[in-house]
């Protein structure tokens, strides 16, 4: 009976190990992260039709535009600041051209900056745009603006201009700062003869295919905040599937997030007190996806005028920075980032990492120090469990003569047992809030190290060149060696056998299960870990190698200071060992 649910536990977990890796690349297609990666890809074609509600088709869907030669174009604006640089296409009143100058698209020294937005068209098209709706129709996205300037920097805003057949002047002044927020004050003069009803828009507009993967620690694709609320349900799957959604209530910023990386409209202060008639985001086909922000129409009278500004962030999701703008007045902007339930834990958790990072200068030594001062703190809690495991252990003898001698009365087996525990100031419940008490903890330091940016193409040592990737090396082409890609489910690396060893170590020295299939699962259960674990980020691992090491440490010590638990330990071992032996 043992033999064959240990086979049957060997046979799930081949399959586990098999089906990770299959059903990973199933549900979430690994996307290319930069728009180098997907150059020549399609690229996306016909948007699809206009909906209630919508601003209108855009007019220069479909084509196919070679990066080099739509930036080439003379018709821009160049963006310089200390942290972007890029440029506004005065076709369109679009910024579609934003690099990120302190990240590099891979690790490798010699690679260029990190592309956020890219032209219509191009296989990573990204971009925004500022517009104007007049009298029911959408100013056309293929005119030529006007600039009073070359270059926008943070000392010298840039603004464009054009004037319709109607004698209406419609300006965008843009203005932006020393990271990573644009602002856009999109006005319109009425220098006609008649009365116009005139609407600003901003939209967004991006492939997925340059998208990172949603995941459960960090979501990528649709993200908002409306009536001072996260909004934040779908991915662009799920998006595509639904056509298009408005969140309730007013926006206070939407756009679309990946796991780095942030694209996000504010409309005026960001306090959701601007008079907005449409919000919301669409799946235009193809994989591509539109957010919109349509504000509400005003009747501008002959010789009248309209101003709204709008804020766009193009940048990293760098906690400091969203927080700042946070705190300037843009309601609950730190939410880009996936905090989830417990972000009271996460942000002093991420300040303690960026601050040792800045002690060592090593964000691998700063992991390993984060993680043995985090179970430092934790130890007494970890110490008062394992003191009420011995107690209940110490207890077990009198709860089973108990047992035995009420075995037919279980109202009066319980009254027993609960006196028991009184008389023995012994509390069953004891030992399990300890470890609950851990696991939001522990929780919060897994997630940091999934969302912080400071982690990204960060070394270790030797071969680990950036612990935000999972480990290069793998055993079964010994360590690259031999000249073949090994298959995703075999990828194993030195940390993720470290991983599994380490993990061995911690079920070796857990108390005994009485179960024998138990037994069985917990000896195989860190091989598959070893296989489940190994895709995942070096730095995760190295934290999940030195968290185990510390819990073997701190077991071997817990068990010094009561043997007792110990003794009885081994004599259940000795028992069961005894009981299959005679079966």
């Amino acid at each position: 009976m043992d033999n064959r649910n240990l086979l049957l536990a060997v046979l799930l977990s081949g399959l586990l190990i098999l089906g990770w890796d299959v059903g990973m690349r199933y549900f979430y297609p690994e996307a290319a992260l930069t728009a180098e990666a997907t150059e020549g890809k399609p690229a996306g074609a016909n948007a699809a039709p206009a909906v209630s509600g919508d601003i209108g088709a855009d007019t220069q869907a479909g084509r196919k535009i070679d990066l080099k030669a739509a930036l080439a174009s003379p018709n821009r604006v160049e963006i310089d600041t200390p942290r972007l640089a890029g440029s506004i296409n005065l076709v369109g009143a679009r910024i579609d051209d934003i690099v990120l100058k302190d990240y590099r698209e891979t690790v490798k020294k010699d690679s260029g900056p990190v592309r956020l937005f890219a032209p219509e068209g191009t296989a990573g098209q990204y971009f925004a745009e500022f517009g104007f709706v007049t009298g029911g129709m959408r100013q056309p996205s293929n005119l030529l603006w006007q600039a009073d300037g070359t270059k926008l920097t943070p000392t010298t805003p840039v603004t464009l201009t054009r004037t319709d057949a109607n004698g209406i002047i419609y300006r965008v002044r843009f203005a932006i700062d020393k990271n990573y927020m644009i602002t856009a004050s999109q006005s319109a003069t009425n220098a006609g003869a008649a009365a116009a009803i005139i609407q600003p828009f901003a939209l967004i507009k991006r492939t997925s295919k340059t998208a990172t993967i949603d995941q459960f620690a960090t979501h990528s694709g649709p993200v908002g905040v409306f009536n001072d609320t996260l909004w934040d349900p779908h991915s662009y799957a799920e998006l595509a599937e639904i056509g298009g959604e408005n969140p309730e209530g007013a926006p206070d910023w939407l756009g679309f997030v990946d796991q780095y990386w942030l694209g996000a409209l504010v409309p005026g202060d960001g306090r959701g007190d601007v008079a907005v008639d449409k919000a919301g985001f669409r799946s235009l086909g193809n994989d591509l996806f539109r957010t919109d922000l349509l504000y509400a129409a005003k009747t501008v009278a002959a010789g009248g005028s309209l101003t709204q500004e709008t804020r766009l962030f193009a940048g990293a999701k760098e906690s400091a920075v969203l927080d700042q703008y946070e705190e300037s007045g843009i309601t609950n902007f730190g939410l880009a980032i996936s905090w989830g339930w417990f972000w009271f834990f996460e942000k002093p958790i991420l300040w303690l990492l960026r601050t040792l990072n800045g002690l060592v200068s090593n964000f691998g030594v700063a992991i390993i120090l984060l993680t043995v001062i985090i179970r430092g703190l934790m130890f007494p809690i970890a110490q008062k469990g394992f003191a009420s495991m011995a107690a209940m252990k110490a207890v077990q003898p009198k709860m089973k003569e108990i047992q035995e001698r009420f075995k037919d009365d279980k109202q009066r087996q319980q009254q027993e047992i609960m006196k028991l525990y009184k008389d023995e100031k012994v509390n069953p419940l004891s030992g399990c809030l300890p470890m609950l008490i851990q696991i939001p903890v522990f929780f919060a330091l897994y997630k940091v190290l999934v969302l912080a940016i400071e982690m990204r193409h960060e070394p270790f040592m030797l071969w680990i060149k950036d612990l935000s990737a999972p480990d290069p090396a793998h055993i079964l082409n010994l360590f690259g060696m031999l000249p073949y890609d090994v298959p995703g489910f075999l990828a194993i690396g030195p940390l993720a056998v470290l991983l599994g060893i380490t993990m061995w170590l911690t079920f070796k020295l857990n108390p005994s299960a009485m179960d024998p299939v138990q037994q069985q699962m917990f000896a195989i259960m860190p091989w598959i870990l070893m296989f489940v674990m190994a895709p995942f980020a070096a730095g995760l691992l190295l934290y999940w190698v030195t968290s185990n090491l510390l819990t073997v440490a701190q077991q071997s010590y817990l068990y010094s200071q009561h043997p007792q638990l110990k003794a009885a330990n081994a004599k259940e071992k000795a028992e069961r060992d005894r009981k299959k032996t005679q079966g």
